[in-house]
C-alpha cells in the first residue's frame, strides 16, 4: 500500500508555497504522481436578481481565468523539479464540488486549514470539512502556521469509531515514514482509563503487524478542558484523526475536535471520514 498519486488544491489568493512544497517533498517521497488542482466561479451575489450583462460575465471569466493560469504556472515552478509527472487540472466552478468530483484520481488530497469562523464565499474558496465529507479520499490540511511537514513523530488520535479506523488505516503508507507514533485517547474519567489503554494497544499491535513500532498512551483531561493544545506538547509534528465522529451539524453548533483541528491546529493534521 502506498501513495501513487497526491493532489494539491491551490488557493487563488492565498499563499500556497508551504503546501506546494509539502506537496513536491511527499511525491518524491513516494515517487508518485502530483496533480495540481484549482477552482473558481462566478459570484453572481452582489447583483441580486439581476440578470448578469453579457460583456460582464466574459469579463469574469476571462479574470478567473487569468487567475487560475497564475495558479497553475506557480504549481508547475515549485514542484516540476521533485515530482516525477505533474499534471494541472482546472475549472470554472464552486472548489467543494470540483476537489469532491476529481478526487476519484488521487490517493491523498491535500489542501489549506479554514481560519475563518465566518460562512465564506464558496465561490472561491475551499472548506476542508466540506472536502473529507465529500472525498472519499483522506485529507492533509496544511495550516498557515506550518514552515514544513516533518516525519519524526506522528500522534493517532484514536477515538473507538469507524473514522477513526479509516484514518489509520488511510495513513499507513505515511505513517511507515515516521520515526515515532504514538496511538493516544482521551478519556474524561479516571474510570475510563483501563478500557482506553486496551484499545490503543490494540492498535499499536494492529500497527506493529504492518511493521510501524508504536506506542500507546491515555490522557485524562475533564470534559470542561480542551486537549488540543496539551496533545500539541508531546512533540507530534503531525496527526491523524477520524473526521466528525459525531454528525456535523453537531460539531458545527457545540463544536468538537475535527474543527478545532480545521480552525486552531498549528501543525498538518491528516483526515479521513
Amino acid at each position: 500500500m502506498t501513495f501513487s498519486t497526491l493532489m494539491v488544491h491551490v488557493d487563488l489568493d492565498h499563499a500556497n508555497d508551504v503546501r506546494l512544497q509539502i506537496a513536491a517533498s511527499l511525491a518524491e517521497q513516494f515517487n508518485a504522481k502530483l496533480i495540481g488542482i484549482a477552482a473558481a466561479d462566478l459570484d453572481t451575489s452582489p447583483y441580486g436578481q439581476e440578470p448578469l450583462a453579457a460583456e460582464l460575465i466574459a469579463q469574469v471569466r476571462s479574470h478567473i481565468a487569468k487567475r487560475l493560469a497564475e495558479a497553475e504556472e506557480r504549481f508547475r515552478s515549485v514542484t516540476k523539479q521533485r515530482a516525477r509527472l505533474i499534471e494541472w487540472r482546472a475549472a470554472t466552478t464552486r472548489p467543494a464540488d470540483y476537489l469532491a468530483r476529481e478526487a476519484r484520481a488521487a490517493d491523498l488530497i491535500i489542501t489549506g486549514a479554514n481560519r475563518d469562523s465566518s460562512v465564506f464565499d464558496r465561490t472561491e474558496r475551499l472548506d476542508p470539512g466540506d472536502l473529507v465529507m465529500r472525498a472519499g479520499r483522506p485529507i492533509l490540511v496544511v495550516p498557515p502556521e506550518a514552515e514544513d511537514l516533518k516525519l519524526k513523530c506522528a500522534m493517532v488520535a484514536w477515538k473507538d469509531t469507524r473514522e477513526a479506523r479509516r484514518a489509520v488505516n488511510d495513513a499507513l503508507p505515511l505513517l511507515r515514514k515516521v520515526a515515532e507514533v504514538v496511538i493516544a485517547e482521551v478519556v474524561e474519567d479516571e474510570a475510563g482509563r483501563a478500557a482506553a489503554h486496551t484499545r490503543v494497544d490494540d492498535v499499536a499491535s494492529w500497527l506493529g503487524h504492518h511493521g510501524i513500532a508504536a506506542s500507546a498512551r491515555v490522557f485524562h483531561f475533564p470534559e470542561r478542558e480542551e486537549p488540543l493544545e496539551e496533545l500539541w506538547q508531546y512533540g507530534a509534528d503531525f496527526i491523524v484523526a477520524g473526521a466528525y465522529g459525531h454528525a456535523r451539524l453537531r460539531e458545527w453548533a457545540f463544536g468538537g475536535f475535527t474543527r478545532d483541528l480545521l480552525r486552531r491546529c498549528p501543525r498538518c493534521s491528516f483526515l479521513a471520514h
